[in-house]
């Protein structure tokens, strides 16, 4: 009997193959943005989860004291130099038993009351006391955008080990505003003469009452970005410094608006300059620190009535002004969402 002759087998041919390979690539090419647009979304889902959760510790504190936190205790022979050897615990500092990090408050519970006794009493009571400092180098999940691509990066500043964070006091538009103080004046790049104060100050704060442009009208906590080296102290959680934990001094000067492009519009002592990346900085002093995101195109912003917003880098410098100016008698159009 014969056996029926069995039929070759044909492969791929090179074209056929090139023809797949070029299709898998074009899926591969159609598949990665959307999932890097999920992966963004999710990560600005957590950061303005963290950013509520910062309000509302503010708002917790404000029930216990009767006031919002300071941006941060100083010396008050210090105030406005920024002194980064001698600050003592600022306003992340003193929210952590509202963010459920008691346990790590309370392991500098007495260094910080020193402290604060201290520039409370203008050195009268209390001690220039450092002691706080030990819990620098600690991570605080709730303080990191998922966005930040530096959050990895210790700062090395102020003869330590600095852990990351991305949110910030705001100590208002202008530098005169860091102790407190109020000054009439031109945003830059805008129109019109306006009252610039701040929420939270060094040694001091506002109450939520005392936000008479209006809680939902006022930004307490500014998104920022961290340092891109060691020596950058932006970002930098613990520290009560301008850039490190705290934005002010713009719209001003050769500062615009939130993620300016400019080369040098932050004042940080150490850092870079590296307006590539929408992180401009002159590393002469301390002076001005904007607010600065990842996320493309927005900042976000926690606001006195506890809501979390996304400000856009198109903002114009007046509405930018009147959001982080809690007495300038305007409200702000536009721009947020």
């Amino acid at each position: 009997m014969k056996s029926t002759p069995t039929k070759a087998r044909r492969g791929f041919t090179l074209i056929e193959l090139l023809v797949v390979i070029a299709i898998i690539a074009v899926l591969i090419a159609l598949l990665v943005p959307a999932v890097q647009k999920v992966r963004e979304a999710a990560a600005r889902s957590q950061c303005q989860n963290n950013l509520k959760q910062i309000g509302l510790a503010m708002h917790g504190f404000h029930d216990t004291y009767k006031k919002l936190p300071p941006a941060a205790w100083n010396n008050n022979a210090s105030i406005g130099n920024n002194d980064e050897n001698n600050v003592g615990p600022n306003w992340a500092v003193m929210i952590l038993p509202y963010v459920e990090q008691g346990p790590l408050y309370n392991l500098y519970n007495a260094s910080i009351s020193n402290f604060q006794r201290w520039a409370l009493t203008n050195g009268a009571t209390g001690s220039n006391d450092q002691g706080w400092r030990g819990m620098r180098d600690k991570t605080v999940p709730i303080y990191v955008c998922p966005s930040e691509a530096n959050s990895a990066i210790l700062g090395s500043r102020a003869g330590g080990s600095w852990a990351r964070g991305n949110y910030a006091a705001n100590e208002g538009p202008r530098q005169e505003c860091w102790n407190g103080g109020t000054v009439t004046t031109t945003p830059a790049g805008g129109s019109g003469n306006w009252i610039a104060k701040a929420p939270l100050w060094h040694n001091g704060s506002s109450t939520l009452i005392g936000l008479t442009d209006g809680t939902s009208s006022t930004i307490l906590v500014n998104h920022i970005r961290a340092g891109t080296s060691a020596g950058d102290p932006r970002g930098s959680w613990a520290l009560g410094v301008v850039g490190a934990s705290i934005t002010t001094g713009c719209p001003a000067g050769d500062c615009f608006g939130p993620n300016d492009s400019g080369g040098n519009s932050d004042d940080v002592a150490g850092c870079d300059n590296r307006p590539d990346i929408l992180m401009g900085c002159w590393n002469g002093g301390y002076g001005q620190a904007n607010a600065r995101s990842s996320h493309t195109g927005i900042t976000l912003a926690g606001f006195g009535d506890g809501s979390v917003r996304t400000v856009l880098n198109s903002i114009d410098t007046n509405n930018w002004y009147f959001l982080l100016s809690s007495t300038d008698g305007q409200t702000p159009t536009a721009n947020t969402q």
